[in-house]
């Protein structure tokens, strides 16, 4: 060792600083090498792995965050389908509905002349059920049955309503002659929205073969 020693003290200075340099590039390199570098490529992957689980994170803080408006709106469609079935009727409600529209024209004093239900109109989900209403009362029994009609819990429609051939009777209201539809809604069952489907895929197959 003293003999290694003694051999460097005698080279020439420039050969001594070189020596010197080149022992602390390798240490240097020898340091960068075996840890640093290693650990660089450590810690931009633990970089790249934290910036993905933050990203995840705030995915779901977001997520979370939403998660009661979801459950609210998801409650409120809920709520809004239960009042839309409680206000269609299914097919074996239907002539009760009917009924029970008779009944309110008499009721509201008016004499029926024709109540003739039409066919069905099916919709995607539904089928419209129009009445044909035919009754001869005052104005006022008129407006009092339309009144009710609008007040029953089921869903009626009145249009194409008309009014002609008043007769006038002495120390009686004028009676009037009055037409309108009237048009209820039902939910179509499973079997008849599949029947339907089926007709309207035949219907554009013949369409596409002409």
């Amino acid at each position: 060792m003293n003999d290694l020693v003694d051999r460097i003290m005698d080279m020439p200075v420039r050969q001594r600083v070189l020596m010197l340099v080149g022992g602390v590039f390798m240490v240097f390199f020898a340091y960068a090498y075996f840890i640093y570098w290693p650990r660089l490529d450590a810690v931009a992957q633990l970089r790249a792995d934290l910036e993905v689980k933050v990203t995840d994170l705030e995915k779901k803080k977001e997520l979370a965050t939403n998660l009661g408006h979801a459950k609210q709106e998801l409650a409120d469609l809920r709520a809004a389908l239960r009042k839309a079935v409680a206000q269609l009727p299914d097919t074996k409600e239907i002539p009760d509905l009917l009924s029970g529209i008779s009944s309110v024209a008499r009721e509201s004093g008016l004499e029926i002349a024709q109540f003739r239900q039409r066919p069905e109109i099916y919709q995607d989900f539904y089928a419209e059920v129009p009445v044909e209403v035919i009754v001869r009362g005052s104005y006022f029994e008129v407006e009092e049955f339309f009144k009710q009609v609008s007040q029953l819990t089921r869903i009626v429609n009145m249009k194409d309503i008309g009014m002609k051939g008043p007769n006038v009777v002495e120390a009686d209201p004028v009676k009037l002659q009055t037409s309108c539809s009237a048009t209820t809604f039902r939910f179509l069952d499973e079997q008849e929205r599949e029947k339907i489907r089926k007709e309207r895929e035949k219907k554009q197959k013949k369409g596409r073969n002409r």
